[in-house]
């Protein structure tokens, strides 16, 4: 008997993932991706198409390879801890051959419309719209997966900036900067002290005259390398810790709200740039003159480039207009649902914000399949926040499916990955380990997580190499006890 048919909408990171879980699930997933191939955001291309958006050229992860892993296909152990989007693109098309994905997708079609049938109520099926190479064909879905991301629509807000149209320097989104050799010489301000912000105004000061980095509230600047050289991703870290490496007022950084309550910043050579005086922290422009601008501190810089790092949003143009399928606010149950529908037959998978990898995040999302069995949505709170934390969601997700692994009963039955959990990163092979969708890799890949963080490092051998970093014998042995207490109590309960 032949699975329901679902469509997936883009084939970047969540859509490749979608794919995979359709067919796990005995569904037939058809991946409709506008361009010409798999990758989404990741895709560097030097010139884009219709506004689509794509990293620069120098763009890096942000997120430690073992946590931004599919849960069920490690990264190669000789890959570097953080990608280079070369590296993640590499990534992506080894998973799609490996899992046989290509075949699911359809190239160069551009979804249209998305509309409810006559008889929705009844079937929850689904009219689409699909243009290629300038045709249009028209298909029925019992799902719908929409993979499209945030990024889809740059945000240029020209009208909070006056003078900005007489400004006679040229002015840009940074989705439109690809590389920094044409800015050679040039005075520049970065709007914005997100990722693309920092990065951009960091490498540009390699070979602008001068850089200056506006931003309105400041930002809490993270860094990939932690204590004794180890991702930031494998350590406790605090707001104090980031302050103790530099003070954030000192440097004008300090913004008024604490870490995590925030998008996340990486800037690792950003203190380094500011010290130097090749990058100048500024408050928020006040207004453009033809040459100039002017801060809010009465401050007055010439000019030549103004690069708007001022983020995205996301938009549907393909989603009928309707009320009962997407309120005004994008309101969604576990980011995932829309409420209002009576069927639960669509799903939006990556279209959040986690403080840590977009790859385990939306692939647990996808564990929610289910849904299309159910007549209605269970009855709780409907998030509209973007923004996630990733520890606490995907331990929310993988507790609802029955995927999060039970620390005291793992103690008593495996207790070498039981400590590996406890005191490594929260990487997302332990949701394979019990459940949906488990996997007799899971609990290998968590126990040898160490030493593939350890060995793109270790590239000059030496005659008694150490064996990679631990975690002191001391505290492990205190944890263990604890651990060991804690289990009697709850056998005991």
């Amino acid at each position: 008997m032949p699975g329901k048919r679902i469509a997936v909408i883009g084939a970047g990171v969540s859509g490749l993932g979608a794919i995979k879980v359709c067919l796990e699930e005995g569904l037939e997933p058809t991946c409709f991706e506008e361009t010409n191939d798999i990758g989404g955001l990741w895709r560097y291309e030097e010139e884009t198409k219709g506004g689509r958006a794509s990293v620069y050229r120098s763009a890096t992860s942000n997120t430690l390879k073992e946590m931004t892993t599919y849960s069920d296909y490690p990264f190669p152990d000789h890959f570097p801890n953080y990608l280079h989007n070369s590296r993640i693109m590499e990534y992506l098309r080894m998973y799609a051959q490996h899992f046989d994905l290509m075949k699911h997708i359809r190239f160069l079609s551009k979804v249209h419309s998305v509309r409810k049938r006559s008889d929705f109520s009844s079937t929850g099926q689904w009219d689409v719209m699909v243009e290629t190479t300038g045709k249009q064909e028209s298909y029925v879905f019992d799902g719908i997966m929409v993979c499209s991301g945030l990024y889809t629509d740059a945000v240029l807000p020209l009208q909070n900036f006056p003078g900005i149209q007489g400004f006679k320097g040229q002015y840009m989104h940074s989705c439109d900067y690809r590389s920094p050799e044409k800015f050679e010489g040039k005075k520049i301000v970065v709007v914005g002290i997100g990722n693309s912000g920092a990065d951009l105004a960091i490498e540009l000061s390699h070979v602008a005259s001068q850089v200056y980095l506006s931003t309105r509230q400041g930002a809490w600047i993270w860094n990939r390398v932690w204590d004794n050289g180890m991702p930031m991703d494998t350590a406790l870290f605090t707001q104090n810790k980031l302050n103790a490496r530099f003070n954030h007022d000192v440097y004008g950084l300090l913004p008024k709200h604490r870490f995590l309550r925030h998008q996340v910043t990486f800037g690792d050579d950003l203190p380094n740039h500011i010290i130097s005086g090749r990058v100048l922290i500024k408050s928020n422009i006040r207004e453009f003159t033809e040459t100039s601008a002017i801060f809010e501190d009465g401050t007055e810089e010439d000019l030549d480039v103004v690069i708007f790092a001022t983020g995205y949003t996301f938009s549907l143009p393909f989603l009928e207009n309707n009320a009962t399928i997407l309120d005004s606010q994008h309101s969604m149950f576990k980011y995932v649902f829309p409420p209002q529908l009576e069927k639960p037959t669509l799903a939006f998978i990556g279209i959040l914000k986690p403080v840590g990898a977009i790859i385990p995040t939306s692939e647990l999302q996808k564990s929610h399949l289910s849904f299309l069995g159910l007549n209605k949505l269970p009855s709780v709170n409907v998030k509209v926040n973007w923004k996630v934390q990733y520890v606490d969601y995907m331990d929310e997700i993988a507790t609802e499916i029955g995927v999060k692994p039970n620390l005291p009963s793992l103690f008593l039955w495996d207790p070498k990955l039981a400590m590996e959990i406890f005191f490594g990163p929260c990487t997302p092979y332990q949701y394979r380990l019990q459940g949906p969708g488990k996997w007799a890799g899971a609990r290998r890949a968590i126990l040898t997580q160490r030493a593939r963080i350890i060995k793109p490092l270790r590239t000059r051998t030496f005659a008694h190499d150490q064996l990679p970093y631990s975690v002191p014998f001391w505290l492990k042995s205190a944890c263990a006890a604890l651990l060991f207490v804690l289990t009697l109590v709850i056998m005991k309960g």
